[in-house]
């Protein structure tokens, strides 16, 4: 297992490049070499390269911190639509700091508005033969590159609560996204109430982060500490609001259920049956008494919290600790897990009663996964993120197309030279973050990712998932 990190010290600012969607790096002092693709763990940078940024690769990228490293985060739904494609957008989030000391350590509660972007084609027009011509053409396509959002950097509002320890992992409840659960190396779950500080985010316009210089102290609703250890698996039910499961490093899943909008019965009896580490915990997106848990132990559960403490179904999933799983909300059969061997596979849980549910394995990543998350806008479409520095995405229904890449290159009139290995199903590679943590998908904006490293944050949408937008008129 992968999970904390370690001797965080106070992040800075870096202009640290991220690599091109395709995973090439571009170069224009050498315009006449032929696009290559760059593989991570494969080709070795010279003395003295370095990638760059290419910014044709995304509709939107922006980088910031606030302060400390955060091991985890969560995107916090807001009213500002459900369904938003135009820039500028803005986003809130609540976040758990990694601090040096542990009585530094703070929870961020946090708007970033003014996220700029552009939208473009994905195949550029392909230009004429005639020089000038050419040149008329190109000066056509930066045109064609509509700057949607406004200019100017997004403005970060930032509040602060302090924590009692490194925050392990944070959840926003879906149904009321103010109160928040969140899991810490002290050996305690505790939930809190936000509402003050994200009303007062989101009644605030001012340029300046909003109570980032002091913290807050308030006390949760409810402190546990009925665990044996501390723990790093939460997560709030889809279904029933209030209701929670977390797990923890010795092996046991405690029950919350809500009793009122502040108060909450645990369960003191937990559900057993992981022989290691309860890593990750998902509900079910349609039972309301189902949820899955992974473990150190290689194994994925399947629980049903009415029959019992122990799992309905218990499956071997990988030769080595099942780090994180995801529960797909689109096509509830499927749950994606990832390793820390690096291996992440998608498991079809209609196939369970036969023996093998594994439906998709993938090896790509060569460090442990530390996080996965299935798009909520597209079922086939799901975001890793490995200790490799790496954030990939995968759309699963893709299959490798002779004549559509030859296609594509034509129009290009560019010789891409892609290696033979790349899986097809590969959609886009991200990087420029140092050891990644954790990644989620906006619920709000398709085609938005939001990542955590030690470095930082990063707010992501890659070009070559613009066709997953819904129409202007959805």
């Amino acid at each position: 297992m992968v999970r904390s990190i370690k001797n965080p010290k106070k992040a800075k600012r870096k202009n640290k490049g991220s690599k091109n969607g395709d995973g090439s790096s571009s170069s224009s002092s050498i315009p006449s070499m032929p696009t290559k693709v760059w593989q991570p763990g494969v080709d070795k940078l010279e003395e003295g390269e370095e990638l760059q940024c290419d910014p044709s690769a995304y509709n939107s990228l922006h980088a910031f911190h606030i302060g400390w490293p955060c091991l985890s985060f969560d995107i916090v739904r807001d009213t500002l639509g459900l369904v938003r494609t135009e820039f500028p957008h803005q986003v809130y989030f609540v976040a758990g700091t990694q601090a040096e000391k542990p009585t530094w350590n703070s929870i961020g509660i946090f708007k970033v508005s003014n996220i700029t972007g552009k939208r473009r084609e994905l195949v550029p027009s392909k230009p004429t033969d005639d020089a000038d011509e050419e040149s008329d053409s190109s000066d056509s396509d930066e045109d064609s590159d509509d700057e949607v959002g406004g200019s100017g950097t997004p403005i970060l509002q930032l509040r602060k609560v302090g924590h009692e320890g490194c925050v392990n992992r944070i959840r926003a409840m879906n149904q009321n996204p103010h109160i928040c659960a969140s899991w810490g190396d002290s050996g305690h779950v505790q939930i809190w109430d936000f509402s003050t500080h994200l009303n007062a985010l989101a009644e605030s316009e001012a340029d300046v982060s909003q109570g980032a210089s002091s913290v807050f102290n308030q006390a949760p609703l409810v402190k546990f500490g009925g665990h044996k250890d501390e723990g790093y698996a939460l997560d709030w039910s889809p279904l029933v609001p209030g209701r929670l499961v977390s797990g923890d490093c010795k092996n046991s899943i405690h029950l919350w259920e809500p009793t009122s909008g502040s108060t909450w019965n645990v369960d003191s009896t937990p559900f057993i049956g992981h022989a290691a580490s309860v890593e990750d915990l998902q509900w079910s997106p349609t039972e309301e008494n189902v949820f899955a848990s992974c473990s150190v132990d290689g194994t994925i559960a399947i629980w049903d919290t009415r029959l019992g403490k122990t799992p309905a179904a218990s499956f071997k999933a990988h030769d080595a600790d099942v780090n994180v799983i995801s529960w797909n909300r689109l096509a509830t059969c499927m749950l994606a897990s990832g390793c820390d061997d690096g291996t992440f596979s998608i498991h079809d849980l209609r196939l369970l009663k036969e023996g093998d549910s594994v439906v998709a394995h993938f090896e790509y990543h060569k460090h442990p996964v530390t996080s996965i998350e299935w798009s909520p806008h597209e079922a086939s479409t799901l975001a890793v993120s490995s200790a490799d520095c790496q954030l990939t995405i995968w759309d699963l229904s893709l299959e490798k197309d002779e004549e559509e890449e030859a296609e594509f290159k034509a129009k290009t009139k560019e010789q891409v030279n892609a290696p033979e290995d790349l899986p097809p199903q590969l959609l886009f590679v991200h990087q420029g973050q140092k050891d990644l943590k954790e990644l989620h998908w906006h619920a709000q904006i398709p085609g938005m990712i939001v990542s955590t490293a030690a470095d930082g944050f990063n707010i992501l949408m890659p070009s070559n998932i613009q066709s997953t937008l819904p129409s202007d008129g959805a």
